[in-house]
Parts: structure tokens; sequence; C-alpha cells
């Protein structure tokens, strides 16, 4: 069969659909939000394979089958094991890498542990572990020299060595070595014992002949014995000297290492990790500006932040009595304190007692050692998770003195390749590392490379593929928690990409999300890749570029929620361009498009970033428009998050609270803005609890309608009474979830509906209680539209429900579960909750990629939220790449030229005309294709 046949889909929007997907090639799911593309992709597609697996298991798991909702679908023919790759971060583990999570990591482990050169991380010196005979071939090669063996005694230590003297005379041996003095032992040798020697026992002195061998073998194994495996060479012409060890150990310093194994550099095992970090690479300390925020406050006054509450009593008190006993002015400021006092005060004065009276009559006796000493102890003995919330929120992450950050112990470390150790190698940009193992490839002797072929083969493939998706600016030591949901997706893709797996359906969410125009080409050729591997590749997707590579589109509309759900056309490019039903096709035939603003508001001021040298930026200087619509533009990696969120958003914030930050030099203007409003892609629930209703509050206005209904007035209902989350009108058995859980120990938990309230979260007797003849479950059913609507004489609910379809949302199920929505979509349900709020002053927006998951169609809509926001009176800084866009911008400022290292540099600015006709970027270049110059 040629085509994945799916008959009449009716899951959630979908129409009682079919749908042919053809085998072997890249099938384009688009149209507007909410249309029903992830429906038909994931909870169709996607689930109806999952679910046969499933089927395929053990009796055990069956068991629960029956209760596992299977898609509303008729039929799928053709379906072949399915892979799910979509926005989800990968990891909240802080020990999941990117190298870990692409195994990249892991072959580099076996790598060097195969061909890893050690060395002693004291002295520096190459440690190697060689064979009794290797050592006697080496020094028979040295024909016509005449030698010393020496089995070493003492190197660099005190002592008279009286016992080891006359033990070695007993044994028929006849020379020492003494600090370089050779000597007789029949001699009567006095050393000071205060004084380190160097002491060598002379086993042999040989001239090397053709005939010499047995004699040489004899010698060397005699004095690896008395040496203790370790045996020194002296040639007696030059001096020059040379250590051999049986042992992996340092033969000058002693030290002894333990057997190189791929587990040596793991941070996940005792064997690699840093003793002091257990393999994390930071730890946590008290930090000073948290725990006395204001200085200007003495102790009295409870400069302490902390301790001024009532239950750290004990504490406060303990503080001053300490204070008294040792001379310091309680009622000064901490500021004006002499740094001695305020030492004392931070770290105690060690065997000092401080005697207080606590209660009438009991007193305490106990040594003062200090604020943080005093903190630290109460966070490792308490069991209050309040407390230990309490003090840890002082605290601050800061990298681990003993590794540097390396996560590995000093030994590990000390093993290279090409003179780079593990973490030298991680911490290289993927495209870099691409570099540096083809040249490793051309400098391995013939051994090592028949050792190494395979390994190096995956590495190179691995790191190829993640070039090949945009993701060469990534470190394989990037901490996997710290990537967005778009990097996190395409590493799944890279991932995929390297395991060569065949007649596989993969199914994916937007691929293009956090990528440049740029890197896009290479993101196809992945898709390709995969394609060309005789795997189906169904991508929902929006990006132009994606959808006209595909081999296949389909279209679903025509618009959003009940509206969609329907496939309004499919076919190659051609046939959806031509289709006069297809909002894709007129945008993508350019019969509708997003046209520039006629004219561009000017600033009304700046503020000036001095410095800014947080991740690869370079010390910049940068003005950035208050008044405006701004977009930070440039290549994935360039620097624009680092810019705004992690330069201007951290400083400015701790500006606001009266504390510094390194991440540049200053900021000037910052008193021209009244409130920041930092809106990312974070989720704006961790459970499915949250949803869109109850984060904008509209919920609550909601409950207290249905509270002031007949039916509810009459049993005594509150408002309360119709919320989920609390006893009384919840029901019970699922605590008002709906579903409940079912463990499934060796399978991933399954969800099943409530039997008792049938999914609805309510009890029978709040489910009677009807508005306009629909119940809160109902209510909570409907799409935003579809609510905007049922609302239409309630202004309050009408307004808020307003602000959330003009961001694009009307499709949402109000009561949709956060857990559900995408980095978009939350995006987008935090814009509109800012502006449900009335403005307060001037506020400055920072939003990352309000585009991502919109139609061409809703961009429009989300452009003209964002221009409402400036109407107002406020500024908008927005990271983005989609050049509908920044075509619209006011401003631009675009960061580059390149990614990471190549990066950090303001490279060009001004209205879009002006960036690009005047500047020569990646950006640039778009830009004038987009505005037709």
């Amino acid at each position: 069969m040629k085509f994945i046949k799916i008959r009449k889909a009716k899951t959630h929007n979908l129409k009682s659909i079919n749908v042919d997907i053809p085998k072997s090639k890249i099938t384009v799911i688009t149209g507007p939000s909410g249309s029903g593309k992830s429906t038909l992709a994931f909870d169709v597609l996607y689930a109806e394979s999952q679910r046969r697996y499933l089927e395929s298991l053990s009796a055990y798991a069956r068991q629960f089958l029956e209760k596992i909702e299977r898609p509303d679908v008729e039929s799928i023919e053709g379906l072949s094991p399915a892979i799910s790759i979509d926005q989800k971060s990968i990891s909240v583990n802080p020990r999941s890498t990117v190298g870990t999570i692409t195994e990249i990591y892991d072959y580099i482990r076996l790598l060097f542990a195969h061909i890893g050169e050690a060395y002693c991380y004291s002295c520096g010196r190459k440690i190697t572990k060689q064979d009794p005979q290797a050592i006697v071939d080496k020094i028979a090669s040295k024909l016509e020299r005449k030698l010393l063996i020496l089995a070493p005694i003492a190197i660099n230590k005190k002592g008279a060595f009286k016992h080891e003297f006359e033990q070695f005379r007993k044994d028929g041996f006849v020379r020492v070595l003494v600090d370089g003095e050779e000597r007789l032992l029949e001699e009567d040798i006095e050393l000071d014992k205060n004084k380190k020697h160097d002491i060598y026992l002379v086993v042999d002195r040989v001239k090397i002949k053709e005939n010499s061998k047995g004699r040489i073998a004899e010698a060397i194994e005699l004095a690896l014995k008395v040496g203790k495996g370790v045996v020194t060479v002296k040639d007696m012409e030059t001096n020059n000297t040379e250590l051999f060890s049986e042992h992996f150990s340092c033969p000058y310093c002693g030290i002894n290492y333990k057997p190189i194994t791929p587990q040596s550099f793991s941070f996940n095992s005792p064997l690699g990790a840093c003793p002091e970090c257990y393999g994390l690479g930071i730890k946590h300390q008290l930090d000073l500006d948290k725990v006395m925020p204001d200085k200007s406050l003495s102790v009295r006054e409870g400069v302490i932040k902390l301790w001024r509450r009532p239950k750290y009593y004990f504490y406060q008190r303990f503080l001053i009595e300490a204070c008294r006993k040792f001379g310091i002015d309680i009622y000064l400021p901490f500021e004006e304190l002499p740094r001695q006092h305020q030492d004392i005060i931070l770290f105690g004065n060690p065997g000092e007692v401080v005697e207080f009276e606590v209660t009438a009559g009991k007193k305490i006796r106990r040594e003062f050692r200090g604020v943080i000493n005093l903190l630290l102890e109460q966070f490792n003995q308490t069991d209050s998770p309040k407390v230990k919330s309490e003090i840890t929120s002082l605290m601050q992450e800061v990298t681990c003195p003993a590794c540097g950050g390396d996560r590995l112990n000093k030994e590990s470390l000390s093993v290279k390749i090409m003179g780079k150790n593990i973490m030298d190698v991680s911490k290289l940009k993927v495209s870099d590392a691409y570099e540096f193992f083809l040249e490793l490839e051309r400098q391995l002797n013939p051994m090592q490379l028949e050792i190494s072929k395979r390994v190096l083969t995956e590495i190179k493939a691995r790191l190829k593929f993640l070039i090949d998706v945009g993701l060469d600016y990534l470190s394989l030591n990037r901490s996997a928690s710290t990537l967005s949901g778009g990097e996190a997706q395409r590493i799944r893709l890279a991932t995929q990409a390297g395991s060569s797996l065949s007649g596989i359906t993969y199914v994916m969410d937007e691929p293009s999300i956090g990528l440049h125009p740029r890197d896009t080409s290479r993101l196809v050729e992945t898709l390709k890749h995969l394609r060309d591997n005789d795997n189906t590749v169904v991508v929902v997707e929006h990006d132009s570029y994606i959808i006209e590579a595909a081999d296949y589109i389909v279209d679903m509309g025509p618009a959003s929620g009940r509206l969609g759900g329907e496939v309004v056309a499919c076919g190659s490019l051609n046939e959806i361009e031509q289709n006069e039903k297809s909002l894709t096709g007129k945008y993508l035939s350019g019969k509708l498009k997003i046209e520039p603003p006629k004219n561009y508001k000017k600033p009304i001021h700046f503020l000036k970033i001095k410095g800014a040298n947080v991740h690869n930026l370079k010390g910049i200087d940068v003005d950035l428009p208050l008044g405006v619509f701004v977009c930070i533009s440039g290549v994935s990696g360039s620097g624009k998050s680092s810019l705004v969120f992690d330069c201007f958003h951290e400083y400015a914030t701790k500006a606001k609270m009266g504390l510094k930050s390194d991440v540049c030099e200053k900021i000037e203007g910052l008193e021209r803005i009244d409130k920041i409003i930092k809106i990312d892609q974070s989720p704006i629930g961790r459970t499915p609890r949250s949803n869109p209703a109850t984060y904008t509050s509209v919920f609550t206005d909601i409950r207290e309608l249905f509270a002031q209904t007949e039916d509810a007035k009459l049993q005594g209902f509150t408002a309360s009474r119709f919320s989920f989350n609390v006893k009384g009108g919840r029901c019970e058995k699922c605590k008002g979830e709906g579903y409940i859980r079912i463990e499934m120990q060796f399978l991933a938990d399954v969800y099943v509906k409530c039997d008792v309230c049938g999914g609805k979260r309510y009890n029978e007797a709040t489910l009677n209680v009807k508005y306009k003849g629909k119940s809160i479950y109902d209510v909570l059913e409907m799409t935003i539209n579809q609510a905007y609507e049922f609302f239409e004489n309630i202004p309050k609910i009408r307004r808020k429900l307003s602000i959330l379809r003009d961001v694009g949302l009307g499709y949402l199920q109000l009561g949709q579960p956060a857990t559900t929505l995408s980095g978009g979509e939350a995006q987008r349900i935090k814009i509109a909750k800012n502006l449900i709020i009335p403005p307060m002053g001037h506020t400055l927006y920072l939003l990352d990629e309000p585009s991502i998951g919109l139609h061409m169609d809703d961009v429009k809509k989300l452009i003209e939220v964002l221009k409402r926001l400036v109407d107002e009176g406020n500024s908008v800084v927005v990271i983005e790449h989609n050049i509908d866009i920044l075509k619209s911008a006011d401003y631009i400022l675009d960061i580059g030229p390149d990614s990471a290292d190549k990066g950090g540099r303001v490279v060009a600015f001004g209205t879009p005309i002006g960036v690009a006709t005047k500047f020569d970027t990646y950006t640039s270049y778009y830009l004038r294709k987009a505005l037709g110059i």
C-alpha cells in the first residue's frame, strides 16, 4: 500500500474527514491555528500507532487497555510504527546535556577510554603502563650505550635509610645513587634524616650489545621487583634518565591511577564524577546580597531579612546576644560596622560560647559560628520543606571550585586526545567539534584508527545531523534544561536521523521553531534524508519554505475550532496555490500578504546598554529604542536571548531591587520605564488543573456568574462551589481532574476517565446548576470563540475573551489543560493576560518568538495586538525570525554576524527598509526579498 488511509476521523473538531497520506514522502499538514492539524497528526495518526503497539504487549498491560480511548476514527490502513518528535523540553535533569541525550558523549567516552593519553595531574608528565618485555625491547635498542639500570627506593623523601642500605648490602647489591652521587654500600653512608633525598639502587651496569637482551631482562625483572613496579634507566654518558612503570602510575610523583574505562569519563558515575559537586559542575552557596538585601539596616532592625519573621525569633535573639558579647553595636547600620565586626556576624568567632536566656529560667550555651553557618546548619537539619525553600531562595549557583565546572575528577580530566581533555571537547560548539574529529581521524596511527574507526563514524554522523538541523552553535556540554522547545525538538530529529531507521512514520510539530530563514534549508535536507531512508515524514508546519519543499500538502480549515476540522485542500504546492478555498494557498501564491507599515513610529527615547558581556556578547554597547515596536533578529545562537533576557532583563530586575549585576557595565534610562513584563515560552502551569480560563482569571468571573443563578442561590452555593480545586463541588473520586491515573509500572502511566463523574470534574449537584441551559462543565468545554458568543450579555467576561480571540486563541477550549498547550500558545495567553490588566505607566514588554504555532493569517492578528500595545504608550521588544513580523516592526536590531563565538555583535539597526538597504547580513538579505527591494 502506497498510502496511509485515514477514514472518517472525528477526534476533537475533525468533521469525519478522509485523508490519504503518501508513504515514503514528506507531507506537511498546515492551516490556521486550531483548525485540527495537531489533532490529525498526533491525536489520530500517532495515537493510533501507539495504541496498536500497546495492544501487542503482555496480558498485564492489556488488562488496562480497554479503558484507553482509541482515536475517534473508523479506520486507518497502511499505518507503520510511529515516532513523535514534538516541542516538549527534553529534560529538567541537571545531569542531561546535549552530548548525553544525543549519545555523542557516550561515544566520546569510548574514544577517550581506548585511545586517550593519560597525564599526571600533578606534574603533567605522560603516564603509560608498560609491559616488562616492552621495557626490555626499548632498552635493548640503545646499542653501544652504557647504561645504569636503577630501582627507585626514595624520591624526594626525608630519612637516614640506614635499614634499607643494610638490607641491600646483605642481598648482594654493591652500589646506590644518593642525590646523584654513586656510593658503595660497604661504606658507612650517613644522611641527614631531616632533609629530602633521592635514592636509587644500582641493579646493573651494562653496555648494550646485540647479545645483551638476556642480561637486560634479568636486570629489569629484578629492578621492577625491588622498585615496586618502577625502573629507571640512566645513560652514563649523557646523564639522561628515563622512567618506566609496569603500573598505571606516575613514577615521578608516586601517584597511582585507576585503569581508564568509559565510566572514568561519566559524571553520573562515582568513578568519573568530581567528588566535590558529584558531577553537577555547580554548588550552591548563600548569596550575601539575598541574605542581607538592605545593608543600611542594623542588627537590631533585622539586617538578616529571613530572621525578621517570628518563627526565626531564636536565631535573631542569638545574633543580638552574640553581638553584645563581642562588643558589636547592634544599632549601627551593618555597612558602617568595622570589617572585623562584619566578619564575626557572618562567619562567627570560633571557640567563643554565647549564653542567653530563651524563656524564663531556661538558658542556652552555644558556640556562635556566624549567620552563614547557622543558615546552612538550619538548611541541613530541618525537615520543613517551607524552611528549606526559604533558605534555598537565599542561595546562588556557583561553579564548583574543585573541577571548575567540568563535572569530572582530576584524574579523568588528565586524559587527553590531541591536547584536549574530554570536557575541552564537550565545550566546543557542534561545528567545531565536527572539525576536531575530522582532524583527529587524519592524525591517528593505523592501530589507533582501527580501534576507533566505528566510534568516530558514529560521532561524526551525529554531529553532522545536528549541524544540518541548524544546531551547530550549541556546545555538547550545554544543559538540556536550558534548551528551548524548538532546539529540543531538532535534537530529537537529529538523533532519529542518526539512527538510520526505515519504515517509520515520523510525526513532527513545527521543527522550524527558533530557526532563522538561513538555517531552514538545512532542516529541509534532514527531512529529506529521513524520507530517502524509506520513512514517511508528517510535519505540522506554517513555515512557507518547508511547505514549499513538501511532496504533499494537507491544508486544514477553513477556520479555527468548530469552524475548522475539514480538509480544505490537499495535493502538490501548485494545487494548493490554485485552490480558491485554501487560505494557506492564497498566502503562498501571494494573493494575500502581510503588508509592511507605510510609516514607522520614531523612538521617543533610548535605553543605553553599556558593555554587555554575558555568554557570547562581546562587551557591546546597544541602544534599545523606547515607545516603538522593536524586533531583535539574527541567526540561531547569535546572542539575541543573551542580550534581551540574560543581560537587559537580568540587570534591570536586579537594579529595581537595588542589587548589582555583572552582565553589563550599566544601563542608562531605566527610570523611563515603570514596569517590565517578560513573556516567554515557559508553561502557564505545571499541572492539568491550570488552563486558559484560570490563568487569565476569566474563570473567577464565570464562577461568580454561576453563583448568582437561582438554582445556586436556592442551594446556598457560592463561587467556590464551582471550583474543581477545592472540596464541595468537585468530584472527590478524581479530585476534580476528570481522569484517574493508573500506574503501569514498566509503562508510562495511563489516564482513564473517572467512572463517577464521567470526566466532568464536578459532582451531580454542581452540574445541575445551569446558566442558559449549560453547566459549569459545558462552559469549560467551550472554545473561547463559542464562549464569546455564549456570554454576549456579560461585558466583563466578554472583554477578557475578546482579548484572547485577538491574540489568535479563539480555537482553544476554556478548560484545556495547560500541560497540552504549545510554547507559542502559552506565550500568547500571557500576552492576553497582560492586555487584560489595565496598564500602569510606561510598560516594556519582552517577548520570545510569539509567532510560534501561528498561521500566516494569525501572524497578521498578532502584529495588530503588538502594535496596539505600542499605541497605548508602551514599548515592545520581540525576539523573532518570522520575516512578516520583522518587516512590520518600527525598528530592528540584528545580532550576528553568525552564531556562538562568531556572533554577539550588533551588525545592523534601524527601520526594516533601512536594515534591508544599508546593511549586508543574513537578515537584510531575506528582508530585501520580503520587501521586494
